[in-house]
């Protein structure tokens, strides 16, 4: 009988050594190894050996046949959006998300309404017993009569049971969980997940059944799992939200059946996951009115224009190195605009606390925010409220102009599909917005928007710095 030896493996990129090492010298990781039993048994072979893509032979592109490809519907209009319309068959779809942001919740709802449309449903489960699953389905109130639970994390088991039985979708909850006896190392290890995934979809790209990986990540993104299978899947969905908010958004960073632009924006309630169909209004919902500090913006997630709100605080400060907290946006751009509304329009922001929070638990990451942040933090410091009904919306550079943003026609017609009748937009692009039921103002700089909207003037009385 051969003997089993101990190995040490690297839980980020799968480097073995004899003995412990406190840091991998393949990536660098600190405090990565754990000890795996490895035994002596013959390579498992290729996952995927014997599969071919399309014959094997060289063919000009005009002459390939187009593939005329239904989709499945998920039943859910906010993941079908970001998936592009829905499943497609023999797609490897990865569900990657913080642990606890509800990853299982979604993916049990979109699985019992999938059943129905596209026929039975296997849901792996390696993480809960089958009666925790039947719990969650029963509390969501979901019909599971076409959904079927498997509790394993042994992968041969479960290529077993997938290729003898007669399913229309794969779903595994998670890929982490999962362990190939003939491959050293414990479940979760960088090996472990890039074999059981490189199996599974090799056996639904030549079963044409469409796959569900669940993955779990940290908020820095470096546990092994999603990062090493982005390049094996054909979709990555990123699930995002804080765990003490109910706003929950669904982003696509890759997806080779659509478009990467895409989001899906839903709420987390008692009865589950719920679908946002208005996220604008959502945002809005409890907005102020006449208070300091706020401000609107439109903002685009993906190709969808959303409405935020920005809020800003700006208190005297005590301390020496006064506080720049954000909550939302990114911390050093908050720093490099209240640095520009200090040197450019001389607001005295040197002595003051300022706290920029996006509500709702929403994220901004693009510059075009810019102006509605330093609109948010002067209408703060002025305590001047700005009007009700006025979006703000564009860059700002280091000198204090305010630049050009993208698809600004689309931010500002869902700004006036919600009652809003004025927008402060780059001086550049006023005139191009013909036709919208707007009062258009175009400014060239942030003091020419201080001078018009908050009637403030600096260096006595020059209203274009």
């Amino acid at each position: 009988m051969a003997k089993t030896k101990a190995r040490y493996v690297c839980r980020q990129c799968g480097f073995s050594s004899a003995g412990f090492l406190g840091r991998c010298p393949e990536c660098g990781a600190w405090e990565s190894f754990s000890e795996a039993i490895i035994a002596p048994k013959h390579p498992p072979k290729s996952p995927r050996a014997g599969y071919e893509l399309s014959g094997g032979q060289a063919m000009a592109l005009s002459e390939v046949p187009a593939e005329n490809t239904v989709r499945l519907r998920t039943g859910l209009v906010e993941l079908d959006r970001v998936l592009g319309g829905g499943l497609t068959p023999g797609a490897a779809i990865l569900l990657a998300g913080e642990p606890g942001v509800g990853k299982s919740t979604l993916l049990i709802q979109a699985a019992a309404k999938t059943a129905h449309q596209g026929g039975r449903l296997l849901y792996v489960t390696g993480e809960e017993s089958a009666a925790q699953v039947k719990l969650r389905a029963e509390r969501l109130g979901l019909d599971t009569s076409l959904l079927w639970v498997l509790p394993q994390t042994s992968l041969p088991e479960i290529e077993r049971e997938i290729t003898s039985g007669n399913w229309n979708i794969w779903v595994v909850d998670s890929i982490q969980t999962l362990q190939w006896p003939e491959l050293g190392g414990p479940a979760g290890s960088s090996g472990q997940i890039r074999e059981c995934a490189a199996r599974l979809i090799s056996l639904a790209k030549a079963k044409g059944v469409p796959l569900w990986l669940v993955g779990h990540i940290t908020k820095e993104g470096h546990i092994a799992g999603p990062k090493l299978l982005e390049h094996l899947v054909d979709t990555v969905l990123y699930f995002e939200g804080e765990r003490d908010r109910p706003l929950r958004i669904l982003r696509s960073f890759k997806n080779r059946f659509g478009s990467v632009n895409e989001t899906g924006v839903f709420e987390m309630t008692g009865a589950g996951l719920g679908e946002v169909v208005n996220p604008s209004a959502f945002f809005l919902a409890e907005r102020p009115k006449g208070a300091s500090g706020s401000v609107v913006t439109p903002v685009m997630e993906g190709h969808r224009p959303l409405l935020m709100e920005i809020q800003a605080l700006v208190s005297f400060s005590p301390l020496a190195m006064p506080r720049r907290q954000t909550l939302g946006v990114d911390h050093s751009r908050v720093g490099l605009l209240a640095a520009v509304l200090e040197k450019k329009v001389r607001l005295k922001l040197f002595d003051r606390d300022i706290f920029v929070n996006v509500t709702g638990g929403a994220k901004i990451g693009e510059p075009a925010a810019d102006l509605a942040v330093a609109a948010a933090i002067a209408s703060s410091f002025l305590d001047k409220p700005l009007p009700p009904d006025l979006v703000v919306v564009g860059e700002v550079g280091l000198a204090g102009e305010v630049r050009r943003v993208g698809r600004l026609r689309d931010r500002l017609a869902e700004a006036a599909r919600l009652g809003f009748t004025k927008a402060a937009v780059p001086l550049g692009e006023a005139d191009g917005l013909s036709g919208l039921k707007m009062e258009i103002d175009g400014v060239g700089s942030v003091g020419q928007f201080l001078y018009r909207h908050l009637n403030y003037t600096n260096r006595g009385g020059d209203r274009n710095q």
